[in-house]
C-alpha cells in the first residue's frame, strides 16, 4: 500500500505528464505502480503518450521529494486521497480536468449528499455579506456541505456563518497544507478541521503562486452539486469558478445587484447571459436543486448496471457495446466505439471505478451485474 502511495504522488510529479494524461494512463495500466514498472515499448504505444511522456516517466527519479511528502502525511494526518480511490469526490471525477490526487484533512463527506460551492469578491458590500450569511444560515437545516476558496471576502464570510450554524465546511486551498493563506484566515480553517476540513491539490511547501488560484477554483466548482456567486464585478475569480461550473454541466446561481453597482455587475452579467439562475434566498436553491422535501443521499460510485440513466451519454455509449456477460478487449472498444483511443481508456477507468465495468486479465473488461 505505501508502495502504491509513493507511486501516486510521483506520477503526479513527473514533467509532461498533467492530471489527463494521467488518466489515460490509469486506464491503461490501472495503478500508478503498473505506470512506473512498464516498458519504454509499452509507454510509447499508449494512445497520447509517445516517446518524450515515455521518457519523462522512466526518467524521474526525484524520489526525495515524494518520501519527504510521505512523511508529511503521515505526521499531520493527512489523507491523500488518489483518483482511483472510493473517497474520491465522485462529482470531480466527472470532470476532464480534475486532480489525480488531493491532500485532505477534515471530518467532513466529500461525497455528502448535498455540497454547494459560495464564492464571490474579496471586497464585499454590507449587501452582499448580509446576503451571504443569511443564505448560510438558512442551510442550515438542510444537510448542505459548503465549499469556498478560504480567500477574503465572500469566501470567508461562507466558512465562518457556516461554522457558527453548524454546517460542516470544506476549504479548498491553492497551496500546500502546511500554511494557510491569507494567514489572517489560520484561525477559521483550525475550526474548520473540526467541523469540514481543508483539501488541495498541492505538496506541502507548494506556496500560493498566481497560477494556483484557477486551478484551486476548478476543484471548488467540480466538487459541488451547484456553485453561488454572491457579489462580484466584471472579472475575478469567482467568475472564473462560475464559468468552470458551466462547463462542468454544474447549476450556477446568482445574487442579482443594483445596476451600475460595482459589485453586484459580474453577478448581473451571469444572469443576463444565461450562465447563472437568479437567487434571492436559499429556498430558491433548495426548490431548483429538488432539494426541499427529499433528504439527501450520499453520493456513491454507481453499484450496477441498474444505474445505467445516472451516467452520462458516451459512458452509456460504451456499455451499449457489451451483451450479457461477453468480454471485450480495450482495443475492440475502441474500434466499436469510434471514439479516439485515448477517450476510450478515460471512459473505461470511470466505468470500472464506479464499479459498473471489471477489468480482467489480459486488458479485458466485463460488466457488473
Amino acid at each position: 500500500m505505501q508502495e502504491e502511495l509513493r507511486h501516486q504522488i510521483a506520477l503526479t510529479q513527473i514533467p509532461q505528464i498533467g492530471d489527463v494524461v494521467a488518466k489515460k494512463l490509469l486506464a491503461h495500466f490501472r495503478s500508478a505502480s503498473a505506470v512506473f514498472e512498464a516498458s519504454k515499448y509499452e509507454l510509447e504505444h499508449i494512445p497520447d503518450i509517445g516517446a518524450v511522456r515515455a521518457a519523462a516517466i522512466l526518467e524521474f527519479c526525484d524520489y526525495d521529494q515524494v518520501d519527504r511528502e510521505m512523511e508529511y502525511i503521515a505526521q499531520n494526518d493527512i489523507q491523500p486521497v488518489f483518483y482511483t480511490s472510493a473517497q474520491y469526490p465522485q462529482r470531480l471525477k466527472h470532470c476532464a480536468d480534475s486532480p489525480v490526487m488531493l491532500y485532505y484533512k477534515g471530518n467532513a463527506d466529500l461525497n455528502a449528499g448535498r455540497i454547494v460551492s459560495i464564492v464571490g469578491t474579496r471586497a464585499p458590500g454590507d449587501y452582499g455579506k448580509a446576503i451571504c450569511a443569511k443564505l448560510v444560515e438558512d442551510l442550515a437545516a438542510h444537510n448542505v456541505i459548503v465549499v469556498s476558496g478560504m480567500a477574503y471576502g465572500i469566501d470567508i464570510i461562507a466558512h465562518r456563518q457556516a461554522l457558527l450554524h453548524g454546517i460542516p465546511t470544506v476549504g479548498v486551498l491553492a497551496h500546500g497544507l502546511d500554511r494557510i493563506y491569507p494567514p489572517q484566515h489560520k484561525g477559521t480553517a483550525t475550526a474548520m478541521l473540526g467541523n469540514g476540513g481543508l483539501l488541495t491539490e498541492f505538496l506541502s511547501n507548494t506556496q500560493p503562486d498566481k497560477q494556483h488560484f484557477p486551478m484551486r477554483n476548478r476543484i471548488v466548482a467540480g466538487i459541488a452539486d451547484a456553485t453561488i456567486v454572491v457579489e462580484s464585478g466584471l472579472k475575478g475569480g469567482s467568475l472564473i469558478t462560475a464559468d468552470i461550473a458551466n462547463s462542468y454541466n454544474k447549476d450556477v446561481f446568482a445574487v442579482p445587484g443594483r445596476i451600475g453597482d460595482p459589485h453586484a455587475a459580474g453577478c448581473n452579467e451571469l444572469i443576463r447571459t444565461n450562465r447563472a439562475m437568479l437567487i434571492t434566498s436559499a429556498a430558491d436553491l433548495l426548490q431548483a436543486m429538488g432539494w426541499d422535501q427529499h433528504q439527501a443521499p450520499k453520493v456513491q460510485p454507481d453499484p450496477q448496471l441498474g444505474l445505467f440513466v445516472t451516467l452520462d451519454e458516451e459512458e452509456r455509449h460504451i456499455l451499449t457495446l457489451f451483451t450479457g456477460n461477453d468480454e471485450k478487449h480495450i482495443d475492440q472498444l475502441r474500434r466499436e466505439s469510434y471514439l479516439p483511443g485515448s477517450q476510450v481508456a478515460s471512459l473505461v477507468l470511470k466505468l470500472e471505478m464506479q464499479h459498473v465495468l471489471k477489468g480482467l486479465p489480459g486488458q479485458k473488461y466485463q460488466v457488473i451485474n
